[in-house]
């Protein structure tokens, strides 16, 4: 993070520095390339523009760390301070060295040059460390790869010249081949980084690598000329070195961005790897030909030999992507049981093998009512703790699976095994309860390979077990909250009885002439002697009141379907109801309540309920008002039809009434 700049005006910038530097370097070559000027003038623009450009560049590079606190302050004082020592060296050649017909080999201002690497290789390595965090390893040895190979070529085209023509003490020997291994180091150094960050730069590494190129490329090219002897001073190869300095050191000033999300996938992957290997095994093969220095063949043999280290990675990662994307394809991401895939897979081994097995499917009860309550993060974590113990329950015996949504399954070997006590370690590690809530499961078995021998056919069977047993018992909770429910309604009104039986037994034969399903009329049935559990919650006085209803007591009494329908919705055995219950008094003129429904928006079964308990009002005897004439009821049913009431409905309860009616006379 930048803090705290203190330039000291607004109108000097990191911006305008740059561009300052940028177009002083860019000033400084035109004039180089078109030589103007006297032999003064030339000997004023080396010693004083040059090392001007080059020590303010070193300057403002390390403006960076001194103004700025950011992570990368180390990283660029070394840059700077390596810019800096190329700089001094420079004007210590200006002004004590560049008019000696012998310059001492070494000098105090080899020194300073020399100090430029180690500054910038540091400073440069901090920086790519701060900026590649988690890069992959292959991408390393990729950047190893381009180095070596792009070493090896630089040091086939220097090396031998620079070695042929060097003579004199070693002191000598060595200090002129420090360049060439220092420069080579720049050269790869920018190979490196490309390599690694798959050839995507930001502005800041663009400027550092361009900076690294062009004075790697200028010091080999003088290093080459000096050994030569074709080297001029004042040319292009001096404007190398000012404009690479001067790069570096605007890169210091460029916005941040790390570049650890690079990925190199597909071509790339062996391309990168292929293309330098190529070049390096081009240099060996050269060598047969035209022999090159051995730091040359080191050099390519070893960048060959981090080819084969990276084919190996290449061959290891893909294995282990593999090995991932089937273990991935084979596990619930959720609970991280084995899944449905797997599940079928592993029975299919054992039926084909013949290995008698016990298969036990399971399917939570009350899971639906906590994801409503608690939420679906909630409903996952629930998930996800379940299945943790169910898989230590099942490890003793065999495996447990996920099927998906709140269906599991477990595996075990079937020969001379009880299955008793499986399917109560299960049953109990699919047991959880709480303030509000209370997950438990049903189950359903099969027995491999003696009830089944194919795979579809185990599992058809272990699930139509599993949807009996879980009907079985959601019948029989139904029933009990239903009879809880009838036994309040006829505390509170005794009438009520035979009002809901005969609603109910009326509804049912509706049913059965609309040919409604089974299971259809169980709901119907159970809607109809359920319809009015709301008025629970409406006060007696209202309920038995002779006379009119006042406006707010209406109130109340619209109420009670909404209340009915809260009532049964907070059962899980007659949530289904529930919304049934709500609509068994609306109309087809959308003229009802609670919600104004109209036509075919009310359901069927509500409107079966609606006309059958109006009917029976009709014809009982109520507080307000004597029992109405059979004839009356049916001619206020007819009027009513099309408005009120289905006229469909209307004509099938007609039909059926007469039936009930024959029933009781026989």
């Amino acid at each position: 993070m930048r803090l705290g700049l203190r330039f000291p005006s607004r109108l000097v910038t990191p911006a305008v520095g740059s561009a300052v530097l940028l177009a002083a370097v860019g000033g400084y070559v035109a004039i180089v390339l078109t030589d103007v000027g006297g032999a003064d003038f030339r000997a004023f623009r080396d010693t004083y523009i040059y090392n001007g450009i080059v020590v303010s560049a070193a300057l403002f590079c390390m403006a960076q760390a001194l103004i700025v606190r950011s992570s990368d302050r180390i990283a660029w004082g070394l840059v700077g301070l390596g810019l800096l020592a190329w700089g001094v060296g420079d004007v210590y050649y200006a002004l004590a060295l560049a008019d000696l017909e012998d310059v001492p080999i070494p000098s105090i201002a080899d020194v300073f040059y020399l100090a430029f690497y180690p500054f910038v290789y540091v400073g440069l390595a901090l920086l790519l460390r701060s900026r590649l965090q988690g890069m992959r390893g292959d991408l390393w040895v990729d950047g190893i790869i381009a180095g070596l190979t792009m070493a090896s070529l630089a040091a086939a085209l220097v090396f031998g010249v620079i070695v042929d023509v060097t003579g004199g003490d070693p002191l000598k020997i060595a200090t002129n081949l420090a360049y060439p291994f220092a420069d080579l180091g720049l050269i790869a150094v920018v190979t490196v980084v490309l390599a690694m960050t798959g050839w995507h730069v930001d502005r800041t590494w663009a400027c550092i690598l361009a900076g690294c190129a062009v004075f790697g490329v200028a010091d080999t090219a003088y290093l080459y000329q000096t050994a030569v002897g074709t080297y001029v001073e004042g040319t292009i190869v001096d404007a190398g070195w000012v404009a690479g300095i001067v790069l570096v050191g605007v890169a210091a000033w460029q916005p941040r961005r790390a570049v650890a999300s690079v990925r190199v996938d597909g071509f790339w992957v062996l391309a990168l790897p292929a293309i330098f290997g190529t070049l390096a095994l081009g240099l060996l093969v050269y060598d047969h030909f035209r022999p090159v220095n051995n730091v040359a063949l080191v050099l390519s043999a070893c960048a060959l030999g981090a080819v084969i280290a990276r084919m190996a990675m290449t061959f290891r990662r893909n294995e282990a992507l593999l090995e991932t994307s089937r273990r991935d394809a084979e596990t619930d991401a959720l609970t991280g049981l084995a899944n449905r895939r797997r599940l079928l897979l592993d029975l299919e081994c054992r039926i084909e093998a013949g290995v008698p097995t016990i298969l036990l499917l399971f399917d939570l009860d009350g899971f639906k009512s906590y994801n409503d309550a608690f939420g679906h993060p909630a409903g996952d974590s629930l998930l996800h703790r379940l299945a943790g113990k169910l898989g230590e329950a099942a490890e003793p015996f065999g495996r447990a699976y996920r099927m998906g949504g709140d269906e599991f399954c477990v595996i075990a070997d079937g020969e001379g095994v009880d299955r008793g006590p499986i399917v109560v370690a299960a049953l109990r590690a699919l047991r959880d309860e709480g303030e509000g809530f209370r997950i438990g499961s049903a189950y359903g078995a099969a027995i491999l390979p003696d009830e089944a021998t194919e795979l579809s056919e185990a599992l058809r069977i272990a699930d139509t077990r599993l949807y009996g047993n879980k009907d079985s018992r959601r019948a029989s909770a139904g029933r009990q909250t239903r009879e809880v429910l009838l036994s309040a309604l006829y505390e509170r009104d005794e009438s009520l009885h035979g009002h809901l039986s005969a609603v109910a037994r009326l509804a049912r034969a509706v049913g059965n002439r609309l040919g409604l399903p089974e299971a259809d009329l169980q709901e119907l049935v159970l809607a109809a002697e359920l319809h009015d559990v709301g008025k629970l919650a409406i006060p007696d006085s209202i309920l038995s009141k002779t006379e009119a209803l006042t406006e707010d007591e209406w109130v109340f009494v619209h109420r009670h379907t909404v209340i009915g329908e809260r009532i049964l919705a907070s059962a899980p055995s007659l949530a289904r109801i529930s919304p049934i219950v709500r609509s068994t008094h609306e109309r087809i003129d959308g003229l009802g309540y609670p919600d104004g429904l109209a036509g075919d928006q009310i359901p069927l079964l509500s409107r079966i309920v609606s006309a059958c308990d109006a009917f029976n009002a009709m014809i009982e005897d109520r507080p307000y008002r004597p029992a109405i004439p059979l004839d009356g009821a049916i001619a206020e049913l007819r009027r009513c039809a099309g408005t009120q009431f289905d006229e469909t409905v209307v004509e099938a309860l007609l039909a059926a009434h007469s039936e009930l009616e024959l029933q009781l006379v026989a």
